[in-house]
C-alpha cells in the first residue's frame, strides 16, 4: 500500500463525496505563531471524513459481493458513512455499534437505512458480533480503519489539502484506529515533499503513542475519554504505515480537548466533535515547536450530541 494509489482512489470516489473547504483563523494563527489551515471534514457528507473510506471500499467490492451486503463495527462515524454509501449504491448495510455509542450517531445510521446490532462496548464484542452477522448473511466485512481500501479513501482528505496548500510543513491528525493518519501519511509521502504528519490522541487512550515507541500494536486498559471516535486501537495495516511515515504523536488531556473544541465553536463558528478538537489541542500543547510554520489540521468530523456538550 502506497501513496501512488491515491490519484486513482480520489478519482473514483469524487462523484460521491464533497471536496470540503479549508478555513483559517487569525486568532489561532496568533496563538500558535503559525499559519494554520483547517481541512473541514465536518462539512463532508454524513459529517465526517469516514465517507471517503467507506465509499472507496464499497466501490472496490465486486457486484457479487455488494449484492450480499456489507457489515462493519463502529462507534459512530464509519457506521454512518457505510450506511450512507451503501444506501447510495443500493447495498444492505449491517452495522454493529457499542451500547455506549452516541445517540446522534445511531440516529444517523438509521436515517441512512443501516441495520443496527448493539453489543457490549469492547473491541472483542464488536468483532464477535460482526463475525456472527457475516457468517449468517454472507455480507462482506469492511473494517472501519484497517481495511487497505478504507485507508486509501481516508487519505484523500490530506491529498486534497496538499493539492490546495502544497507548502505545508506538518499536518495534524487525530488518531483512533489509524485509518486517517495512515492515509494522511501516505498522501504526505506522495504529495508533500518535506511535509510530515503529526498524530494527536488523548492520554486516556494513548495506544498509538505507545505503539509508535514499541513498534507493535498496544492496547488500552480504559477508554475514559470524551473523544468517542478515538476509543479503538491500531491495526495490522495502519501500524506499519505509521511506523514508517509518522513523525510523532502528541498526547493531550481531556480539558485541553474541551478547551480546543470550545474555541473552534466560539471563534471559527463551526460545529466539530471532540475527536476533531484533539488535533488542535495537540498543536496548542506543543505550539512553540511549530512557530513560523505552515500547518494543516484535519477537522475529522462534526457529529455532536447537542444535548450532551462538554461546555
Amino acid at each position: 500500500m502506497n501513496g501512488d494509489l491515491l490519484p486513482a482512489c480520489h478519482k473514483i470516489i469524487e462523484p460521491f463525496i464533497h471536496r470540503t473547504p479549508v478555513l483559517t483563523s487569525r486568532l489561532i494563527n496568533k496563538i500558535t505563531g503559525a499559519e494554520v489551515f483547517f481541512k473541514c471534514e465536518n462539512f463532508q457528507r454524513m459529517g465526517a471524513y469516514k465517507m471517503r473510506g467507506a465509499t472507496h471500499a464499497l466501490l472496490k467490492l465486486s457486484d457479487a459481493e455488494r449484492s450480499k451486503g456489507v457489515v462493519t463495527h463502529s462507534s459512530g462515524n464509519f457506521a454512518q458513512a457505510l450506511a450512507l454509501a451503501a444506501q447510495s449504491m443500493g447495498v444492505k448495510a449491517h452495522i454493529v455499534m457499542p451500547t455506549s455509542a452516541p445517540e446522534v450517531k445511531k440516529k444517523g445510521v438509521l436515517e441512512y437505512g443501516g441495520i443496527i446490532y448493539e453489543c457490549e462496548p469492547t473491541l472483542e464484542a464488536r468483532n464477535a458480533t460482526a463475525q456472527e452477522i457475516q457468517q449468517k448473511t454472507g455480507a462482506a466485512f469492511l473494517h472501519p480503519s484497517n481495511d487497505p481500501d478504507v485507508i486509501l479513501g481516508q487519505g484523500t482528505a490530506a491529498y486534497e489539502l496538499l493539492q490546495d496548500y502544497p507548502k505545508l510543513d506538518f499536518i495534524f491528525v487525530p488518531v483512533g484506529g489509524g485509518g486517517l493518519i495512515a492515509g494522511s501519511a501516505l498522501a504526505a509521502s506522495y504529495l508533500g515533499n518535506t511535509c510530515k504528519v503529526i498524530g494527536t490522541e488523548p492520554f486516556e487512550v494513548d495506544d498509538a503513542y505507545r505503539s509508535l515507541k514499541s513498534g507493535k500494536i498496544e492496547t488500552n486498559r480504559t477508554t475514559n475519554t470524551i473523544a468517542d471516535g478515538l476509543k479503538t486501537q491500531l491495526g495490522s495495516n495502519t501500524l506499519p504505515v505509521i511506523l514508517e511515515h509518522v513523525e510523532k504523536i502528541i498526547r493531550v488531556e481531556e480539558q485541553e480537548i474541551i478547551d480546543a473544541m470550545r474555541l473552534i465553536w466560539e471563534r471559527m463558528k463551526i460545529v466539530v466533535e471532540a475527536s476533531s478538537a484533539v488535533a488542535l489541542a495537540g498543536l496548542f500543547r506543543e505550539r512553540s515547536a511549530f512557530r513560523g510554520k505552515q500547518l494543516g489540521v484535519i477537522i475529522s468530523g462534526g457529529n455532536v450530541d447537542l444535548s450532551n456538550l462538554p461546555f
